[in-house]
């Protein structure tokens, strides 16, 4: 007679040791956390882009600084870009008002968009370090996991007089399962961490870039 073991995945999770069964646990809290922020780090990602796209349209067209620097400042949707230039053409429009010199006006506005700008890189880069932990951590989560449960599978093995694979493929189908866990956490963590790292460059750059030719049309109207 051929006794049937059930190596389905919910049967091996509940025959599972203690142990585990809480690093399979952690590893699905850390995977159901790594794709919440994957889906809002995606978002963020493709308004600030988007947020971009726009505003460099509306800056370059050549109206008013001034009349623009009124749209952006009450508007309360935007970001990256509209804030940079809010904060430098305020602290400008300040500082001229002041009667100051133009060098000093001008340190004063970039000094503004500096600060404006290490707000917003820090905003998009928010929960990045997690995903990175997520994806360099769960393999070796999992890897404990299986050691774990490797070793007992064998410590049950102890007392019996000659071990057959049917004893033996159950218990280290269990451990295996932390392992599988382990990556499936990681390896969406990590490309995406790659991936959104990339984008966050790309809009550093362009942030950067908009810093420098606005500062050099504050110059020439200084």
């Amino acid at each position: 007679m051929t006794l049937h073991t059930d190596l389905s995945f919910l049967a091996l999770v509940k025959q599972a040791s203690f142990i585990v069964q809480a690093v399979m646990l952690l590893l699905a809290v850390l995977s159901l956390w790594s794709w919440w922020q994957i889906f809002l780090k995606l978002f963020q990602l493709k308004r600030a882009a988007r947020d971009t796209e726009a505003f460099e349209d509306a800056f370059w067209k050549g109206g008013d600084l001034a009349e623009l620097y009124q749209k952006t400042s009450q508007s309360r949707t935007g970001a990256g870009l509209e804030h940079i230039f809010t904060a430098g053409f305020r602290e400008y429009s300040k500082h001229r008002r002041q009667g100051s010199a133009s060098a000093v006006t001008l340190d004063a506005a970039r000094r503004a968009m500096r600060a404006a700008y290490q707000r917003e890189i820090d905003a998009l880069e928010a929960h990045l370090s997690g995903l990175a932990s997520v994806g360099s951590v769960s393999p070796y989560v999992g890897l404990f996991g299986t050691v774990w449960g490797i070793m007992n599978a064998f410590r049950g093995l102890a007392n019996v007089a000659q071990a057959t694979l049917a004893q033996v493929a159950p218990g280290i189908a269990e451990a295996l399962v932390a392992t599988a866990m382990g990556l499936f956490a990681a390896i969406p963590a990590v490309v995406a961490y790659n991936r959104y790292t990339h984008d966050v460059d790309r809009l550093a750059t362009r942030y950067e870039t908009f810093i420098e030719e606005f500062s050099n049309i504050l110059q020439r109207q200084g």
